[in-house]
């Protein structure tokens, strides 16, 4: 069982984010806010994408230099990334030196900017918004994925978006406010909705 435990200030929080300093601020002031710009949800779609196969710990303490190196993943600056760009961040010690997700997040910024007319990032996350259901009780109860992560991966591989499998998206959701999984006795929950987590380049945990 991981229910709600106390964090350092000794209100209930996910189970997840009591561990460090940098997970509790994470869960408290970004995690679950709604994030509606399309630079800020492609930086969470980047930095989940290089999330993969790592902790979100490493993801989170390097994301100060990620922005650096993403030109704050302003999506028309790193389209234009090339060759010489993409060894340049292979030479990087600041961030995570993995060629198909460097090379991703540049075919993604140019997927982004090639969406239909009327069409949008937002858009497409919203669409696959699945509808309000029980708080989680446990972090058991929490899903990897959704047959609407599934199928929002696959809408995201058709429009050019690489690097984006099925627990991509569904954590993309989960971070953007598309999905409120915070546990049930957290005091997050709920409250995460009405507040937008847009936070602009810089130190992401405002510390």
């Amino acid at each position: 069982m991981s229910p709600a435990v106390p964090g350092s200030d000794g209100r209930p929080r996910c189970g997840w984010a009591v561990s460090s300093a940098e997970y509790e601020r994470y869960h408290d002031e970004e995690w679950g806010r709604p994030v509606r710009s399309e630079q800020g949800l492609y930086e969470r779609l980047s930095l989940e994408a290089f999330q993969s196969g790592l902790s979100w710990i490493t993801i989170l303490r390097k994301r100060p230099a990620f922005r650096r190196a993403f030109a704050a993943f302003d999506p028309d600056t790193v389209a234009a990334f090339g060759t010489e760009d993409v060894e340049r961040l292979m030479a990087d010690t600041g961030i995570v030196r993995n060629r198909r997700k460097i090379e991703a997040t540049i075919v993604n910024a140019r997927a982004l900017l090639a969406l239909p007319a009327g069409t949008s990032l937002g858009a497409i996350l919203q669409a696959h918004r699945p509808p309000a259901g029980p708080a989680p009780m446990d972090l058991s109860d929490v899903p990897a994925s959704t047959p609407g992560s599934i199928a929002l991966a696959r809408e995201l591989r058709t429009l050019g978006f690489r690097f984006v499998g099925p627990i991509t998206a569904y954590a993309m959701l989960q971070a953007t406010g598309y999905v409120d999984d915070h546990l049930r006795d957290c005091w997050v929950r709920g409250g995460a909705a009405t507040a937008e987590s847009d936070d602009p380049p810089g130190d992401p945990l405002r510390r």
